[in-house]
């Protein structure tokens, strides 16, 4: 059965075809229609849906998870813009606001799973709405703050992930599971992160994981060694070493900065000259989400 992409730019939906063509992401119906625009009778017959699409993030991430293609999933990045501190976050009173459309398509299609991602200002600003309007519609969800770093990526981009599972009684009413689930988000204690939700990621991501392994996570790769963020080249090894052990990749203590903040070196330039459609790209990618954190997300939920 084909997965479902909702993506409204027409330039990303057809890098979600290309994606497709070369057998990346599930193959599927891409719509390019505003998500305002969708009723749920046309997206029934799919198991999986990708709303907010953009270049196939999450389709990528269920690759990586090992989720299979038939597997029910439903994710979507709403857009971010209300709540980012880059813009005015006026929230509910933004018009892109549109966690409400996805929230109208979960109730009537009733996905088995909902996989959401957001920046850290929906926290304070939006985040229990969210899980209320889960709850409601008879979903166990939980919303954790998991950062780029997590998966040993030179920054910090943290992110608050939201998982929704239907948890329902053949007669419809809510499981005493999901009303013990529902709407919860694990807390700090006050003070220790930014809008309250628990950053678990160092702190739990040894459970369930042989010792082998922790040994291995814990202590620096040997020179040559392969894995995620390390190369052959020696200096990338130191590198990843330094941030492995203090947290802070070199580039960041070279004092260089741009409006007051400091430039991470990177293998593309800002605003490179010389490539294609170098504008739309960067757009693209600044708006996509981390595959690697998503998959860590999803390898904890596959069937």
């Amino acid at each position: 059965m084909p997965a479902y992409y909702n993506e409204v730019d027409p330039y990303l939906c057809q890098w979600l075809r290309n994606l497709m063509k070369a057998r990346l992401i599930p193959p599927g119906d891409t719509d390019d229609r505003d998500i305002r625009s969708v009723p749920a009778d046309d997206i029934r017959g799919y198991n999986q849906c990708h709303f907010f699409a953009g270049i196939g993030g999450f389709a990528y991430a269920a690759r990586l998870a090992g989720w299979p293609d038939s597997a029910p999933l439903w994710t979507g990045g709403f857009p971010c813009q209300p709540f980012s501190v880059a813009g005015n976050q006026r929230a509910q009173a933004d018009d892109r606001h549109l966690w409400p459309e996805l929230h109208r398509l979960i109730a009537q299609a009733r996905p088995a799973l909902f996989l959401g991602e957001n920046v850290a200002g929906l926290i304070p600003l939006g985040l229990d709405g969210v899980l209320s309007d889960l709850e409601g519609e008879g979903y166990a969800s939980r919303a954790v703050v998991v950062p780029a770093c997590a998966v040993d990526a030179p920054h910090r981009r943290d992110r608050v992930w939201i998982v929704g599972r239907r948890l329902a009684d053949r007669n419809g009413q809510r499981s005493g599971e999901a009303r013990r689930l529902c709407g919860r988000a694990t807390q700090w204690p006050a003070g220790r992160s930014e809008g309250g939700v628990e950053h678990t990621a160092r702190e739990r991501w040894g459970e369930g994981r042989a010792e082998p392994e922790l040994r291995q996570r814990r202590d620096p790769p040997a020179a040559g060694a392969s894995g995620m963020g390390n190369t052959d080249d020696a200096g990338s090894q130191r590198r990843v070493e330094r941030w492995q052990r203090a947290g802070q990749w070199d580039a960041w203590a070279t004092g260089r900065t741009l409006a007051g903040r400091r430039i991470p070196e990177s293998g593309i330039r800002l605003l490179a000259h010389g490539i294609p459609a170098r504008i739309p790209r960067l757009r693209a990618a600044g708006n996509a989400i981390v595959p690697q954190v998503a998959a860590e997300i999803l390898r904890a939920l596959r069937p």
